[in-house]
């Protein structure tokens, strides 16, 4: 029998998400393609995108895959994030990365704002007790 480390196992882990990371890329740049070349063609209008995004939510819907079908401001959205790269608009795109990085700061700023509450292992709340002298149960919080 043989045997793998943890080391290995990870190792393969790894370097198979790098793979499906490269495929992902791929798929990206060839959709974005294929789609500017259909938008500059007349085969492909706005509304063709936002009605495909509205026929798409509903069969996940349907098959359970989602609770809801977004509303019609989130389908915009999601329209015009795509239509974005189909047109190669390059200061929209930057325009709406920085505001997506500003909501991340923010995000991280609110959650490193909230309260903490860390827990000590039961053997740490035992060592204290004998150290303060308390025999019961510990009671204990800082």
């Amino acid at each position: 029998m043989q045997q793998i480390s943890l080391d290995e196992i990870l190792s393969v882990v790894l370097s198979r998400m790098d793979g499906l990371a490269a495929s992902e890329e791929n798929l990206k740049s060839k959709f974005n393609i294929m789609g500017r070349v259909l938008y500059r063609k007349g085969l492909l209008s706005d509304q063709d995108v936002i009605d495909a995004i509205k026929e798409e939510h509903r069969l996940l819907v349907e098959l359970g895959a989602l609770k809801e079908e977004p509303d019609e401001e989130m389908v915009q959205a999601i329209a015009d994030s795509m239509l974005q790269w189909l047109k190669g608009d390059v200061e929209a795109i930057k325009e709406s990365m920085k505001v997506y990085e500003e909501k991340m700061r923010q995000a991280i700023a609110k959650e490193e704002r909230k309260p903490r509450i860390d827990v000590a292992p039961s053997s740490a709340l035992k060592q204290l007790d004998q150290m303060s002298g308390n025999k019961k149960g510990s009671k204990l919080i800082l």
